[in-house]
């Protein structure tokens, strides 16, 4: 039984003596360094929204209408934002899913857009807009629920007063670009007059000839009518030239 005992103890310990090698082995530090395989290099990444302000930008989910299949249909969980051109001033929403960062929402706020709130629910709301997302002009009824109402709230009043902003944006240029045009009507119509030809006066009356007829000056003119006029001024020059006879004296 001794025996046994002294024989079962040798055997642990000097299992406990080869974990105790291997654990050195494991942790011992050769000081050789290996090279990487492949070298990567750091890259920027650009999402295209270096150049916007960050007007909002809330926690939600989204949704679209699938008009063929009459129901809605998610398009992600993320941060919906609205982003502010520094250079342009157009506003924009956009949307991207939170693990993937694709984007499942991107279009212009316009003139004409509302916001409504989407079937007696305090925490969603829906719009129509012309959407970008897959890289293609498509119209599309978004709906978007919230976490809470405070912000579906915060963002129905965001996105109306963006909207508001951009009609009175849009009739202020409307009446500028209805100014300039007049303005130009006008311009032109100053040089048109400016460049018109000044009616030329009345010819002087024609000649007419011994027949009655009126004909222009060296039309039909003869050698002899020529000369008699000729002779006619002759003797009206020698008339005015002739010096006054003194009168006789008795």
């Amino acid at each position: 039984m001794a025996s046994s005992t002294s024989s079962h103890t040798a055997e642990h310990e000097k299992e406990e003596e080869v974990e105790e090698t291997q654990q050195h082995v494991e942790d011992e530090d050769t000081g050789a360094e290996v090279a990487p395989i492949v070298q990567l290099e750091q890259v920027t990444v650009s999402t295209g929204e270096e150049n916007e302000h960050v007007l909002l930008d809330l926690k939600a989910k989204l949704y679209r209408y699938d008009k063929q299949g009459k129901q809605w249909k998610e398009r992600g969980v993320g941060n919906v934002k609205f982003l502010k051109h520094k250079d342009s001033g157009k506003v924009r929403l956009v949307m991207r899913q939170s693990k993937t960062l694709k984007i499942c929402a991107n279009h212009a706020i316009v003139p004409g857009m509302s916001v409504q709130e989407h079937g007696g629910s305090e925490k969603s709301c829906v719009w129509h807009a012309v959407d970008f997302s897959d890289e293609e002009l498509k119209a599309e009824l978004f709906c978007i629920r919230f976490g809470s109402v405070e912000n579906c709230k915060t963002f129905m009043q965001k996105f109306e007063g963006i909207t508001d902003v951009v009609e009175d944006e849009n009739r202020e240029g409307s009446a500028a670009a209805e100014l300039l045009e007049r303005q130009l009507n006008i311009n032109d119509g100053k040089t048109e007059k400016a460049g018109e030809k000044v009616p030329v006066a009345a010819d002087e009356e024609k000649p007419e000839s011994e027949d009655g007829e009126t004909r222009s000056p060296g039309e039909g003119v003869t050698v002899k009518e020529v000369e008699d006029h000729l002779r006619a001024e002759d003797g009206q020059t020698v008339n005015a030239g002739e010096e006054r006879q003194p009168s006789s004296t008795s």
